[in-house]
């Protein structure tokens, strides 16, 4: 397996940020076809990113036979756009590589909890902005080279309005929320509340969330989905009864301080994903 680390040097980027890639091996003995490669990013409100969310994660999809990879993307104090360009940045090495790596370039997935779910669906709704594509200095670039193929949001934050989980909004628009508001051409909470910016542009996604989620309340991933049926945009969503807020794989690998985390009844979101990744073929 190629494990390779690259750097982020784009403005605004924080020095911690980094793709880490888990590439599998090719051999003469397997005759795979470029695999589909899923790439992570982890929750945190925009003021972390989770350990429990990363590699955990990509290393369930290097079993499924997939390549993996988790980004390591800059928080606060960075605001909007800084992440959202470095997931564009990263999706476009993963394509620029597709060959040699063994990627199939067209099944690229972007997979986000929480507020990495907010920055994954960001990418999804944002992918052919021209401001976007101003804030990475690729203004003449292809903006479909930094589109995700498909996204995988898991109990994601979306909404800035009546069930928004305010804190992931306050860091992700810090002071700089004038600054943000003439780059959109809005303001800055109406346009990063991503229900109200879906289009028949954005990629199909995988939704799950827990109904009693106290954090970041179910009604996220209800509107999101909502909003990509009124665009004609395909969507699968699952909504477990019980459960609280962070849970990853929702089992043992994952679980938190005190066993905390581990929800066997949401534990099978992950081969649901896996069956949607096979059926987007």
């Amino acid at each position: 397996m190629r494990n390779e680390i690259y750097k982020m040097e784009l403005a605004g980027s924080m020095p911690y940020a980094k793709l880490v890639t888990y590439i599998q091996d090719e051999s003469v003995e397997m005759d795979i076809p470029a695999r589909p490669l899923v790439l992570v990013c982890p929750g945190g409100a925009y003021a972390f990113t989770s350990d429990r969310e990363a590699e955990p994660l990509a290393l369930q999809f290097l079993a499924m036979g997939y390549h993996a990879a988790v980004l390591r993307y800059s928080v606060a104090p960075a605001t909007f756009p800084t992440s959202v360009c470095e997931l564009a940045w990263s999706i476009r090495l993963i394509r620029e590589h597709a060959e040699e790596w063994h990627v199939n370039p067209s099944r690229i997935i972007v997979l986000g909890c929480s507020a990495g779910g907010h920055l994954a669906a960001s990418m999804g709704v944002f992918w052919n902005r021209d401001f976007l594509a101003k804030a990475l200095g690729a203004e003449d670039a292809d903006h479909r080279q930094w589109k995700p193929d498909g996204m995988i949001l898991c109990y994601p934050v979306i909404t800035s309005g009546e069930f928004a989980h305010r804190g992931s909004f306050d860091n992700v628009i810090g002071d700089r929320e004038a600054e943000i508001s003439a780059m959109v051409g809005a303001p800055a909470l109406e346009a990063l509340s991503l229900e109200s910016q879906v289009s028949a542009d954005t990629p199909p996604a995988f939704l799950w969330h827990t109904y009693t989620d106290d954090a970041v309340p179910v009604e996220n991933s209800l509107m999101f989905v909502n909003a990509m049926r009124r665009a004609g945009v395909a969507a699968e969503l699952h909504i477990y009864p019980v459960g609280g807020h962070g849970l990853s794989l929702a089992n043992r690998l994952t679980q938190g301080q005190g066993g905390s985390a581990v929800q066997k009844e949401c534990s099978s979101w992950i081969s649901l994903a896996h069956t949607w990744i096979e059926g987007q073929e």
